[in-house]
């Protein structure tokens, strides 16, 4: 600022970001809420094609997708990501890969 005579100091960042990709965490599969499938149906699809999936977190995605109309069900390699999203797809779910 013109006419002060306090020095100046550069900021100092306090946050520091990255965008590295070798954490292996690349992508996101999200399901939309579609109205078409039971629970059942979803539970299953999950438990079969999601790795580390269980009946018990599978339920808890399935209605969290029925009460919010989406969420994220997996996250992982995008290559990972894109082969789930492929399968849940072709179990009629709707889904995106992020």
């Amino acid at each position: 600022m013109a006419g002060t005579n306090l020095p100046f100091a550069p900021p100092v960042p306090t946050e520091i970001t990255s965008t590295d990709t070798g954490a292996g965490i690349d992508a996101r599969v999200i399901v939309f809420n579609c109205d078409c499938h039971t629970y059942e149906q979803v539970i299953a699809l999950f438990c079969h094609y999601i790795p580390g999936m269980n009946s018990t977190k599978a339920f808890e995605l399935a209605w969290k997708i029925d009460h919010d109309g989406e969420t994220i069900v997996f996250t992982g390699t995008l290559a990972e990501a894109e082969e789930i999203a492929a399968n849940l797809g072709g179990g009629g779910l709707r889904v995106a890969v992020q």
